[in-house]
């Protein structure tokens, strides 16, 4: 088990991360274990839903496969359908047997689990909302725009497993003052935002090119790009309930993607009718379309 450090810079975290072993949920090894027993009755589509509940299995997959085949092959790895597709189904499980866990991992520290269990359920989520809306507008690749949103805030996963202290003081800063931005405080408490190596990440995995640009913000004028970031923004201010200040802005940044009303759009959400009325602008109730 490593234990948290501070590494000096953006290069000595990196090193940290590229090299660590990664750990997955409990229920990810699980699941995985369960399936292996019945291989016999397994397809690639039962592990692609394993796959892609867990950000950091995921990352796993898409990592190892770049080790398969030529580059121009490895670059056409935008989702886990091809890659589980590349290993195959005995293969993928000899090699992902007995993985370490994030409980076991974390389990000293209750609230290091609480922290990157909760990251991870937005991660979930961020991915969930990606993919409901690229369908809805005919994208032509939903499950790479799926996959984005699930991997886009995986340094902080990955900084909740293997340095809980500094993980636990940006939220803690975070928590102080509702209005800093979280890239403020990162690079305050590390030095850098972690966007920044979360990119770095990316191209020391090889990660196809297409697949990184969905988690480049700075790319955000293009569809595609914009459905991942406002999903990920959306479970984030979500993630303690519908009163977050930033939460109006989300709603009329992704009617205008999908070109839908405020009414149309909280009911692709499934929020609780209970909510409908605060949530629903005047002029949606009345029958004018905003």
């Amino acid at each position: 088990m490593l234990e948290p450090q501070a590494p000096p810079d953006l290069a000595a975290w990196l090193t940290l991360f590229s090299s660590a072993e990664m750990p997955v949920l409990r229920q990810t090894a699980r699941r995985l274990d369960e399936a292996h027993q019945r291989i016999d009755r397994v397809n690639g589509r039962d592990i692609i839903a394993i796959v892609l509940q867990d950000p950091l299995l995921a990352i796993r997959v898409l990592a190892y496969i770049q080790s398969f085949g030529s580059k121009r092959l490895r670059s056409d790895v935008t989702n886990i359908a091809t890659a589980v597709m590349m290993l195959g189904v005995e293969p993928f499980f000899r090699k992902f047997e007995n993985p370490a866990t994030i409980e076991t991992m974390l389990g000293r520290k209750p609230q290091a689990l609480l922290g990157v269990l909760q990251v991870i359920l937005r991660c979930q989520r961020a991915s969930r909302y990606a993919h409901d809306w690229a369908f809805a507008r005919h994208d032509m690749n939903v499950e790479e725009v799926a996959l984005a949103a699930l991997l886009h805030d995986l340094t902080e996963v990955l900084l909740w497993c293997f340095a809980p202290e500094q993980a636990i003081a940006i939220r803690a800063r975070l928590q102080v003052d509702k209005n800093l931005h979280s890239s403020v405080v990162q690079r305050e408490v590390l030095g850098f935002p972690l966007s920044e190596l979360h990119l770095a990440l990316c191209r020391a995995w090889q990660l196809p090119e297409l697949l990184t640009a969905l988690m480049d913000n700075d790319s955000a004028q293009l569809a595609r790009v914009q459905n991942v970031k406002l999903a990920v923004n959306l479970a984030r201010h979500s993630v303690d309930g519908w009163t977050d200040a930033a939460l109006p802005g989300d709603f009329a940044a992704i009617e205008k993607l999908l070109n839908v009303s405020r009414e149309t759009l909280l009911s692709r959400l499934q929020l609780p009718p209970e909510l409908l009325p605060q949530l629903v602008p005047a002029e949606d109730k009345s029958g004018v379309r905003r």
